[in-house]
This record gives structure tokens, sequence and C-alpha cells, in this order.
């Protein structure tokens, strides 16, 4: 369900696009390639991954109402850092990126979004670097807990675990000493 209305009226700018449902533990992006794609999740959930020394990484998680990329190589037209991979049965809209920026020069309540949505992931990187060096596993948890009750409901222990910079065993202590 999507729970961010004013999202709701951003699906109707995207005339260009395909909906897709797209089922559990599926890559829409892999790490290498270059982003050619857009996506605003309508229903489910999503998370940007990479690999370090084999161990799987998840860097952020992504809920109705989000824009949905690598960025950076969308932009840049760069290969992309990140994995993007469907956590749980998802419903997006997905335009290719040279629709997107067409219409996001013709709409300006859209280009504005677009940014609000940019800074906050840059807010929300910001608060994950400076929570890896400031804050205990424990602490990270709690803060998790307090600002994004909805991550810890809807996504598997194992990839909270991987975003907190913890092992899952690790995890489960944090949860049982509460």
């Amino acid at each position: 369900m999507i729970e961010n209305n004013d999202s709701n009226e951003y699906f109707s700018f995207f005339t260009e696009t395909e909906t897709l449902s797209i089922l559990p533990k599926t890559i829409l992006l892999e790490e290498g390639k270059v982003a050619d794609r857009l996506y605003l999740i309508r229903k489910g959930c999503l998370r940007l991954f990479f690999y370090n020394e084999g161990k799987d990484m998840t860097f952020q998680f992504f809920f109705e109402g989000d824009f949905v990329a690598s960025f950076d190589s969308l932009y840049k037209r760069q290969p992309s850092l990140f994995f993007l991979e469907s956590i749980e049965l998802t419903e997006v809209s997905m335009i290719k990126r040279d629709d997107f920026y067409n219409l996001i020069e013709m709409i300006p309540s859209l280009r504005k979004k677009y940014e609000e949505k940019l800074i906050e992931r840059f807010h929300v990187y910001q608060q994950l670097f400076l929570s890896r060096i400031k804050n205990t596993p424990q602490q990270r948890y709690e803060e998790l807990l307090k600002e994004r009750p909805d991550i810890i409901r809807r996504v598997p222990q194992h990839y909270i675990a991987s975003y907190l910079g913890i092992t899952p065993v690790s995890l489960s202590r944090i949860r049982n000493r509460r």
C-alpha cells in the first residue's frame, strides 16, 4: 500500500513508463552495468547492495513512493557501483533515463520532487556514514528502531545486519538484550 499520498500524483506524470511486478530477490541492476532506468515504487521494497570481500553489504532500503536507481550511474552514464534488488513482491513504474530527464525538464513540480528525493537520499547516506563512525552496533540498531521501524518490520534480519555493518549473530544478540 502506498503510504505517501504526495507521490501518488507523480505516477500520473510517468506516461512513458511500464508498470512491472517484480518477484522477491530479482536483480534490477547489476554492479558494473550502466543504469538506464529509474523506478518509482508503488508497492514493495528494494535494496541497494554491493559485495565487499565476498560479503553482501546492504547500503539502503527503498519503499513505497521512493524513486530508485543508481543515481550516479544514471546521471553520469558510468557503471553502477551497486546492485539493485527486490526484497519482497514489488510493483514499480519504470521509466527510461532519457524519457525521465525530458519529463523533469517539462514538469517543474516533478523536478522539484526528484531533487527533494535526492537530498533525502544524501541525508540518509550522511547519517549512515556518521553512525558507522560514531555509534556502537547497539546504538545503530536502537537508532534504526526509532527512526525507521518499517525496516525492522519488513526487511529480513540478515539484510538489516548487513545494513548496520554487523553479523546476523550480533544482531540477534542485540535484539535479545532488549
